[in-house]
């Protein structure tokens, strides 16, 4: 049985003390989640995570989903009654606007206690999860009588959201897709088609699934821009807002996954199913944006969550096997051998875990506040620097913190030796899982070449250069800081490189296209590291304040040692980074597609 321990110690850290959140209590819903109050959400959520979520987690993966003769699914045991305490709890609505049930509260705060539900149980958390995303395009789409029909019960939890967006045979070129929508002459729609890889999309935990599927009406123009947007419900929605009959949409199978058993992953058949669009004819790809953008980010914070859990238990492992002794001698002489803890190889492994985590929960809260300023501040100029920033910052934490999520159950797995890959220990699970959050909600690949295609020139570089701007000023205004130094030296070194890549890019792109598309992920990863340290550098800034105003000894120390290991081993790959990048496509283009 794994172990999971919620970290809230560390999460009240980074919202208070790094993030300053009491200075935003005058923004809405800010006031109704004073520091006291978010103290008390994240412990409550901490005990749902802990004592409700994790024990399902590897009974859910054994089990998986069951799909039945009539299309029907079934979730493994224990999911629906999690799911049901879960909806009981208000949490679906944690953020979405009273008027519509909702909590009203901070995107931040549902952001925090996310993780935890994440990390004890990411299958399970999915349900919720792309509900969360169709209500936010529904709000920012829908007409004010499709809010009043869905939102309200999806913020209840009663019915749940899913995405169709994938076809068996396209992916990420949506412009191919054949999904066809053919006008009733009632301003309905009959839907027909097939998606694949549809999570959530047939489960027995509520009462109606609402799906959102991308559909071509008839005689609309090829590519991207004759895609629409269509609220298709699994059960019709009467007028008094009740479920009706069955819809034309049905689960056709469950896909057989690698991980994220617990989820139901199917391939969904519409057959003229009554559907309603949603947005403006032809605008669908941008309507979905709004879920898609909002998935990515939930999916980086899958990586982290993922990373955490993967971290505790190899922590744990660690302290508990016995093998070998240190290399500078005995360290429990009254046993047969020393904890592995002791060797340097599992330290860089934990340390490494660690560094990356704890920056990326603070990475995690820093943009997820970003949406609060760009939806809650009255300040135009602070809305219009919170979006710059959620746009620059979507592909970087969708794409690293899942590679690095990837990369952290990996090593967990290892300090684990063979009863790593024994399926009873549970780190295989996590492998797994945490396997599909570098694939889906657009690959890690397309990430990169959104972030150096599109993010970098938006606005002429807008958000990049405040990016360059905000870090070398915390930099320059900790110069002569002593205490600081061995941080921001490294800080800047690692911003230098990912300067000089960019001017690379800047020069060599545009006439040599494949130059940015071999730059690409090694540039995502260089702007990754840079986030990353920036998130040391003001966490470091604020423990070593909490240091000097007697704050807790043991916990800030440790804050400042696992800094020191990400600019000591971690931070001098921007240098390897910028190397390959400036190296050009050449070699890596040279080979004619026969040669391979």
């Amino acid at each position: 049985m794994t172990v999971y321990k919620a970290p809230v110690k560390d999460t009240l850290f980074v919202l208070k003390d790094v993030l300053g959140y009491e200075r935003y209590s005058n923004l809405p819903g800010f006031s109704d989640a004073s520091t006291d109050v978010l103290e008390a959400i994240l412990e409550e959520g901490a005990k749902l995570a802990e004592n409700v979520m994790h024990p399902l987690n590897q009974s859910g993966d054994h089990e998986g989903c069951t799909r039945h003769d009539d299309a029907s699914v079934t979730t493994p045991k224990g999911f629906k009654e999690a799911y049901g305490h879960y909806r009981e709890g208000g949490w679906m609505g944690l953020s979405v606007p009273a008027e519509f049930g909702g909590q009203g509260l901070p995107y931040t705060v549902h952001s925090a206690v996310g993780e935890f539900f994440s990390s004890a149980n990411m299958a399970l958390m999915m349900y919720p999860g792309l509900t969360q995303g169709a209500i936010a395009a529904i709000l920012e789409h829908g007409s004010e009588e499709q809010k009043q029909t869905y939102v309200p019960k999806m913020t209840d939890g009663v019915w749940t959201g899913t995405m169709n967006l994938t076809e068996p045979h396209c992916g990420t070129d949506l412009g191919l897709l054949r999904t066809r929508a053919v006008p009733n002459g009632d301003g309905s729609y009959a839907i027909s088609g097939q998606k694949i890889f549809i999570s959530a999309g047939e489960h027995d935990m509520s009462e109606n699934i609402i799906h959102l599927v991308l559909a071509r009406i008839e005689g609309a123009p090829a590519g991207t821009k004759g895609i629409s947007l269509f609220i298709v419900p699994k059960y019709k929605v009467v007028e008094d807002g009740s479920v009706g009959e069955k819809n034309g949409v049905s689960c056709g199978s469950i896909e057989e996954k690698m991980g994220i058993h617990g989820n139901a992953t199917c391939v969904m058949n519409y057959d003229n199913a009554e559907g309603y669009l949603i947005g403006a004819e032809n605008g669908g790809l941008r309507a979905m944006f709004v879920m898609m953008n909002e998935a990515r980010l939930g999916v980086g914070m899958q990586g982290l969550s993922m990373g955490e859990i993967a971290y505790q238990n190899a922590v744990a492992y660690a302290k508990d096997r016995l093998q070998g002794r240190s290399l500078t001698g005995p360290k429990a002489a009254d046993k047969p051998a020393d904890p592995i803890i002791v060797h340097p190889d599992i330290r860089r492994k934990l340390m490494t875990m660690r560094a990356i985590n704890e920056a990326g929960r603070a990475l995690i809260l820093w943009t997820a506040l970003k949406s609060d300023l760009k939806h809650r501040s009255q300040d135009e100029a602070e809305r219009q620097a919170a979006d710059d920033h959620l746009g620059l910052m979507t592909p970087v934490i969708k794409g690293v913190l899942t590679d690095k999520g990837f990369d952290i159950a990996v090593m967990a797995q290892q300090v684990y030796g063979g009863h790593g890959y024994i399926e009873e220990w549970g780190m295989s699970q996590f492998v797994r899982d945490a396997r599909i959050a570098q694939i889906y909600e657009g690959a890690n690949g397309i990430q990169a070449l959104d972030l150096v295609g599109r993010k970098l020139g938006a606005n002429g570089g807008r958000a990049v250069q405040a990016f360059f701007k905000e870090v070398g000023d915390f930099c320059e205004a900790n110069r002569s800081d002593e205490a600081m130094a061995p941080f921001t030296k490294g800080l800047k070194k690692g911003l230098n490189d990912l300067q000089a890549a960019t001017m690379w890019l800047m020069q060599n792109a545009m006439a040599k296209p494949d130059n940015a598309g071999a730059a690409s992920t090694d540039y995502m990863h260089l702007f990754g590291l840079v986030a990353l340290g920036y998130m040391w550098g003001l966490s470091v800034k604020k423990a070593q304040e909490g240091l000097a105003n007697g704050g807790d000894k043991a916990f800030l120390e440790a804050k400042l040692a696992t800094a020191r290991f990400y600019f000591d081993r971690l931070m001098p790959e921007s240098t390897a980074h910028l190397a390959r990048i400036s190296s050009g496509a050449d070699s890596m283009m040279a080979l004619e597609a026969e040669a391979f």
